[in-house]
């Protein structure tokens, strides 16, 4: 028989990583604190979204905040969406 150690990642008690590796528990762990002190600023720089929404938002934004970096440094989005291998939705106006 084998004995795992499992380290699990808890937000705002719902479970959202299992893993083995402490490293990736904890480097997603900090993900999240970043997340959740984004969701503050923003909420405190007046933009108002639902709190999904919000959760949402920060959370991207804290997964990514090696590309946010170089788009503050001028990359071009395109770039870096290529870069990534990203699906790339083409956004329609509205037409009024």
């Amino acid at each position: 028989m084998a004995v795992i150690t499992k380290y699990v990642v808890e937000h705002k008690g719902v479970e959202k990583l299992v893993t083995t590796d402490k490293k990736e528990a904890d480097k997603y762990d900090k993900m999240l604190e970043v997340a959740d002190n984004l969701a503050i600023y923003l909420e405190a720089k007046g933009i108002k979204l639902e709190e999904s929404q919000m959760e949402d938002l920060s959370i991207t934004l804290s997964k990514n905040k090696d590309n946010l970096n170089k788009l503050f440094k001028g990359v071009e989005a395109d770039s870096l969406l290529k870069e990534e291998k990203a699906e790339v939705v083409a956004l329609q106006s509205k037409k009024a």
